[in-house]
């Protein structure tokens, strides 16, 4: 299966801030980006969205009914949720640091609860037989996937970067994986 990763464009947040899974608005109007990628996808792919509106809304104007899973929204960061990074309590930032993969915030959940929804939404996605699909999701969402498909250690996860509005295209098999590009625009 042909898979496009799409992380959704800038959202209308100041920077440092932690925004996880609040619901916010974009910086750039979704119907330029959506025009923007469909030149980067394949005519009548079908669309997958998180169902928060920084992607559904970029998902709704590249397809009239896009297929919204709760599976492919962002890490819950709980009671860090729209605070600044900064802000944030040094004691239980460096707890998140030391096990990214395991810390889940006060009130929010792991690293690992992602992977485990997201991977299980592309399983369900791979029985369909269906030759492509388009998914627009997140930044940690596509972190912990690729984190996951190449082996980095969570040490090295902030490598992984993925750009707002870029497309990554994966080839993935039954048991097997292909990176075809990462971050095109």
């Amino acid at each position: 299966m042909e898979l496009f990763l799409i992380r959704h464009p800038e959202p209308a947040v100041p920077e440092g801030t932690c925004y996880g899974r609040s619901d916010i608005g974009l910086a750039e109007d979704a119907g330029v980006a959506a025009a923007r990628l469909r030149t980067l996808l394949p005519e009548g792919i079908p669309v997958y969205s998180s169902p928060l509106f920084r992607c559904r809304s970029v998902a709704e104007h590249l397809v009239p009914e896009p297929a919204i899973d709760e599976r492919l929204v962002e890490m819950h960061f709980g009671e860090w949720e729209m605070r600044r990074w900064d802000e944030i309590e040094k004691s239980a930032f460096d707890a998140w640091v030391a096990d990214i993969l395991n810390f889940a915030p006060p009130g929010g959940e792991s690293a690992a609860a992602m992977l485990a929804r997201t991977l299980a939404f592309l399983d369900e996605l791979r029985t369909s037989e269906a030759p492509a699909a388009a998914v627009v999701t997140h930044g940690g969402v596509l972190r912990v996937l690729f984190a996951h498909w190449l082996e980095v250690p969570p040490r090295r996860w902030p490598r992984l970067t993925f750009e707002f509005g870029g497309v990554s295209k994966v080839i993935l098999g039954h048991k097997d994986l292909r990176v075809e590009y990462l971050n095109r625009k």
